[in-house]
């Protein structure tokens, strides 16, 4: 009987999980990771384990998820950048640090509540969406290598989230409420939890039109973001969108909404998972947001490890820090950290390297 570990958070999805591995003749157990004490998450993900009479452990994992999840996340923010830190967490804290603490306790294999599929395909392990469209949670996962997915289960990945719903019935598992906002900013206000940790942060600064003209005074770079109208501060007779944000001049810039799109930007810390490194053009469709439906690219690779992309039409605000995953059909293909985008109105800043040898390829 092969011994599985389980992250279970108390929700239903990842109580349910725990359920069909031990339905399939698992010997399961149960840890949930904890960053703070008290937590609903650890008893409901105990009341779970007993209910399925698995052991279950709780991992303490404070210090670790300060200075891996919430500090990196803080500083991207003050550095002008929008990061997604479920990405990382997924990486870093699920199956990297829980994954070793599995080991720990003697567990061969891996598993998670996430929607999504592991597949063997001519000596690779190939990540898929979960058969669920509505659900599928792949985008949080394309930094997972092939050892890391040789050893994973995802036990909901050929479910919708509704037969998920039943079985938790039909078991009467108990569950917690399931969090839609990133774990550790419950309320989803990022500057003021930023301000709180790091208050330097908060420092005023100007308001630049796109031609880089003085127009007004912002609160702090923490408290803004690519594509947003509200909360500007500033009455212009029309819309105004933050178009970018500049941590060496300490300078948001605004603009009306065309100047929001792009069809160019450039990823880095790419992972790919079908094969190690890209070669040459591919196309791929591209999320650059975990609910952003897909769009047709062309991907390219360039010096240092970076990818261009190239959308087939502009889009709306592509947002630095975000993570853009690239699939090809249900395969997840890899995907990387935004780093900048070439809006339509405006030009790279320092003559970057999207321009070196790759024009006209769309």
């Amino acid at each position: 009987m092969r011994k599985v570990a389980i992250a279970m958070s108390g929700g239903v999805d990842s109580s349910v999980a725990a359920a069909l591995l031990k339905e399939r003749g698992f010997d399961v157990i149960g840890i949930t990771m904890v960053n703070d004490s008290g937590t609903q998450a650890v008893e409901a993900a105990r009341n779970a384990a007993l209910k399925l009479g698995i052991p279950h452990y709780v991992i303490e994992i404070k210090e670790a998820f300060f200075e891996k999840i919430i500090k990196p996340f803080c500083l991207e923010y003050i550095r002008g950048r929008t990061p997604n830190p479920c990405t990382k967490c997924n990486k870093i804290i699920k199956f990297g640090f829980l994954l070793e603490r599995a080991r720990e306790l003697g567990a061969e294999l891996f598993a998670t509540g996430h929607y999504a599929r592991v597949e063997f395909c001519k000596g690779r392990y190939l990540l898929k969406k979960g058969k669920d469209p509505d659900k599928d949670q792949s985008y949080m996962l394309y930094l997972l290598t092939q050892e890391e997915l040789s050893r994973t289960l995802f036990p909901l990945g050929e479910l919708t989230k509704e037969e998920v719903r039943r079985s938790a019935e039909e078991l009467k598992l108990p569950a917690r409420a399931e969090s839609q906002d990133i774990c550790f900013v419950p309320d989803g206000d990022y500057g003021s939890f930023i301000k709180k940790l790091f208050p330097e942060a908060a420092r005023k600064g100007p308001i630049l039109n796109t031609k880089g003209e003085v127009i007004g005074e912002h609160k702090g770079l923490i408290f803004y973001t690519v594509g947003q109208r509200r909360g500007i501060g500033i009455r212009a007779g029309r819309p105004l969108y933050v178009v970018d944000l500049d941590p060496s001049r300490n300078a948001i810039i605004v603009g009306e909404e065309e100047e929001l799109y792009s069809q160019e930007f450039i990823v880095g810390e790419a992972n790919f998972i079908p094969f190690e490194k890209l070669e040459g053009a591919l196309e791929v469709e591209v999320k650059i947001r975990y609910r952003h439906p897909e769009i047709p690219a062309l991907i390219f690779p360039l010096e240092g490890g970076e990818i261009l992309v190239k959308l087939s039409r502009p889009e709306r605000a592509v947002t630095p820090g975000q993570a853009a995953v690239f699939y090809r059909g249900d395969i997840v293909i890899g995907g990387g950290t935004i780093i900048k985008a070439k809006r339509q109105i405006g030009t790279w800043p320092k003559a970057s390297m999207a321009e070196r040898g790759n024009g006209g390829l769309l």
